[in-house]
């Protein structure tokens, strides 16, 4: 997208506050003073520089072990902070055992008692404060990774990495051309019908031929990865009114995997930076962004293009603003007075990754458009993705739609990779397989609003008891009964079973953070004073919207 060019700024601009209330101090670290010039000195002249005195050795030391003529390094003494810190470490591995052993609430008694004990020892010693801060970061964030899959409520959400976008490495280059294929390739081009004008000329011919031999598995894995979303992107293009043939920008610009990123911060299928994605709807919240949310992506892609066309009055020139900005465009043109792609190129007057971001997209098109010259003939394109959408009256883990529909989460995951977490957000659409969205909105009335976010349900197995089930879960066989209005029996084999789950799968995090920033805080004032922890409430979830259905299916 449009700040690809400020690459430098996205990766390079770190942010960093050193302040006496913090981890981090103000002093010159000897790293730091290291490379300051040496102080000034005067040196004498080489007359005047007496003669070294004769070192005669000591017959004291004659005979004496050479061990004992060593210099030796005390160790270091041990301080408060350190015994601080090794109490919390016990406490942390404790809390890994009690886990491991399903003992959820012991266990987070232990890792609470661990975080209070690292707050105390960042506090101890200001000569060490950075050290202990690193540790009581790396612990919470262990902790929050234990929190999401088991202590507080959702599994944690399978969403796996976000990916490179395949073809950022080439965008840069230019490949050798083909001399024998030039004549066959403008012969395909005139008889090739096409809504996007297609131009034939050495660069274009380059990315054919790179295409057609070293990077063949790039565009055969692109072109069977769109399968899940064509029909989805030529229903939105005809209803913006956008060639067809764009869909291969996302093929450029992602290879269309949805959690595309690249080195810019640009993110999605069809790579938006968050403040472009935002001026065609596409929002961000700590749970959601929108811009890997593909079908939502596509018609913002769409939007955008339409918009850049209706200002360029060429599509080349909008496919070129649309990777490096309307502005890098306007002033090109503005400089040269030519309102052309391929004289603003020739005059070097557009970013080189710009510059062959274009000829990318017509290569992709003219190889499609061919597939028998090309052997794209007959390649399996993935099923089209089809899913019924349900919105969410109230914040709800994706552990427990996985727990209504039956769903792996690696299947929820594919269907919402605009869910970073395991969440959804009050208000926000979550995808599951097409048939299932009446299912879940009917299942999701039995659990009450306020819980959604924490509590589970459980269809009872074989020799299933209340005890074991709430052992499973680390709460109590009475609340699980409270819950399900059961009264003195276990419940019937295949029955579901609400599980209510005391803590929420953000909250521990959240009370973290709290205490984390009290106990900085009161460091400041009384920087070896113990403050007491402090646990922030949960946030209550409680909507009266109604919650809707709308049955969609990707390809229609």
């Amino acid at each position: 997208m449009d700040v690809r060019m400020k690459t430098f700024c996205s990766f390079f601009v770190i942010s960093t506050v050193l302040t006496s209330t913090g981890c981090g101090y103000l002093q010159q670290s000897k790293f730091q003073t290291s490379f300051l010039p040496p102080a000034p000195h005067t040196v004498s002249p080489v007359a005047d520089i007496a003669p070294p005195d004769v070192i005669h050795p000591n017959p004291l030391l004659r005979g004496t072990p050479a061990v004992l003529l060593t210099e030796t390094t005390l160790p270091k003494r041990r301080t408060n902070a350190d015994a601080l810190a090794q109490r919390a470490e016990d406490a942390f591995n404790r809390g890994k055992k009690l886990y491991s052993n399903n003992d959820m609430p012991a266990a987070r008694a232990e890792f609470d008692s661990a975080i209070d004990l690292m707050l105390e020892a960042s506090g101890e010693d200001p000569g060490f404060r950075d050290e202990y801060c690193n540790q009581l970061d790396d612990m919470i964030e262990a902790i929050h990774r234990y929190d999401l899959t088991g202590l507080g409520a959702a599994a944690v959400l399978e969403q796996g990495k976000f990916e490179k976008a395949p073809l950022e490495d080439i965008v840069t280059m230019t490949f050798p051309v083909d001399p024998k294929i030039k004549d066959k390739v403008r012969e395909q081009v005139a008889s090739t019908a096409s809504q996007l004008p297609l131009t034939v000329n050495d660069t274009v011919l380059g990315y054919i031929n790179y295409f057609s031999n070293r990077g063949r598995g790039t565009i055969l894995a692109a072109t069977e990865r769109s399968g899940r979303y064509r029909p989805m992107i030529q229903r939105i293009f005809e209803e913006v009114g956008v060639p067809q043939e764009l869909i291969h920008l996302a093929q450029a610009e992602s290879g269309v995997i949805p959690r595309a990123i690249s080195r810019a911060a640009a993110g999605g299928m069809w790579q938006f930076v968050v403040s472009r994605g935002q001026q065609y709807g596409l929002m961000q919240t700590r749970y959601t962004d929108d811009r890997m949310d593909p079908e939502k992506a596509t018609r913002a892609a769409a939007m955008h293009l339409r918009d850049l066309y209706s200002e360029f009055g060429d599509w080349y020139l909008a496919m070129a603003a649309y990777n490096c900005g309307p502005g890098v465009v306007e002033k090109a043109v503005e400089r040269t007075g030519y309102a052309d792609f391929w004289e603003l190129r020739s005059r070097g007057m557009l970013p080189l990754e710009t510059a062959n971001y274009v000829p990318i997209i017509l290569a992709m098109t003219i190889m499609e458009k061919n597939p028998v010259e090309y052997g794209l003939q007959g390649i399996p394109l993935d099923s089209p993705v089809e899913y019924d959408t349900v919105e969410m009256r109230a914040a709800t883990s994706i552990a427990l739609i996985g727990d209504v529909t039956e769903v792996s989460m690696a299947e929820l995951a594919e269907l919402n990779p605009a869910v970073l977490k395991g969440m959804v957000p009050q208000n926000y659409p979550v995808h599951v397989p097409k048939g299932l969205g009446k299912q879940l909105f009917a299942t999701l009335e039995q659990v009450p609003v306020e819980h959604r976010d924490s509590w589970r349900m459980y269809r009872v197995g074989p020799g299933d008891t209340l005890a074991s089930v709430s052992k499973r879960f680390g709460t109590t066989p009475a609340a699980i009964a409270a819950a399900n209005n059961l009264h003195g029996a276990d419940a019937a084999e295949g029955a579901p079973l609400l599980i209510p789950v005391a803590l929420r799968p953000e909250t521990p995090a959240r009370q973290i953070a709290a205490r984390t920033q009290a106990r900085r805080t009161a460091a400041a004032v009384h920087p070896k004073g113990k403050t007491s922890a402090s646990k922030a409430p949960a946030a209550s979830t409680t909507s009266r919207k109604p919650q809707a259905i709308v049955a969609r299916s990707a390809s229609n």
